[in-house]
């Protein structure tokens, strides 16, 4: 169950995925109508009858093991104004999974995003908006994280591509201590022809950073770099010289660099005349 945050309209809220969906807390967001006690705007939210007609067809369409019954009871007692119900009464009589509810410092009310807007939409429109404008911003943040963590990996895919030509086509000449400098020095061509520097001087100008040269590029220089190990394996199958494949892999990278800043800059021109 991954944890995770963010503002809206000057409240944090925070954000649980629990089975792949998001989960936002209704206490937090409650604490836009009573800062003080959270619950009690949950509470109110939760005699209405419309409410509870929402909560179980959500359970119906979303949730096999939710109990009919109980809920049907809950639905015809909704309105009245003895009625009452908790969340954690409507877990617990219901089985229901559109909401959670733990105690404690770091508990209190989540549920499922669809249920989460309803709510935000009974407080006022107006928060519901910023609460729909501020989750789309924190996926959107996700998916971009995603794809730079993708890009990553298959730059580390085609690295061992890579290394394979390496044994493949230079080793054999080799000896064994001469094998470890070789991949050092392949990486560094690579490094050189599109960071400019070699791992060792990344390190040296920045002592105070973590990782590698690589941790620090951004997503079109991995990109480039994933399809300049792929080109330059099949230079290296080629027995192409390191002095030659460098002046290669340079040009490729300097191309490659243009022609995706230049899209880049076209579909950010595109996105601001929308």
């Amino acid at each position: 169950m991954a944890k995770n945050e963010f503002i809206v309209n000057g409240i944090d809220v925070r954000l649980r995925k629990i089975d792949k969906d998001d989960y936002i807390s209704l206490t937090d967001l409650a604490r836009y109508a009573n800062a003080s006690e959270p619950k009690v705007p949950i509470a109110t939210w939760m005699r209405s009858k419309d409410v509870i007609s929402y909560l179980g067809l959500w359970e119906k369409l979303h949730n096999p093991n939710f109990k009919g019954h109980e809920f049907e009871a809950f639905e015809s007692a909704a309105g009245r104004h003895s009625f009452y119900l908790s969340p954690q009464k409507w877990i617990e009589k219901t089985n229901a999974i559109g909401m959670i509810s733990r105690p404690g410092n770091n508990g209190g009310t989540y549920a499922h995003r669809d249920i989460a807007f309803e709510f935000a939409s009974w407080l006022s429109p107006e928060f519901k908006l910023y609460l729909v404008m501020e989750f789309q911003r924190l996926k959107s943040r996700e998916q971009q994280a995603f794809e730079w963590s993708a890009k990553r990996e298959l730059a580390k895919v085609n690295y061992r591509i890579h290394t394979d030509a390496i044994k493949e086509n230079i080793v054999p000449m080799l000896t064994e201590e001469q094998l470890k400098y070789v991949y050092a020095d392949e990486a560094d061509l690579l490094n050189v022809a599109l960071f400019g520097k070699t791992a060792a001087q990344w390190r040296k100008q920045n002592p105070a950073l973590k990782g590698n040269i690589r941790d620090y590029a951004n997503v079109e220089q991995l990109l480039v770099l994933a399809n300049m190990e792929s080109y330059n394996a099949i230079l290296i199958e080629q027995n192409m010289p390191q002095s030659e494949r460098i002046k290669q892999l340079n040009i490729m990278a300097v191309s490659q660099l243009r022609v995706l800043q230049q899209s880049n800059s076209k579909l950010l021109e595109r996105g601001r005349k929308d």
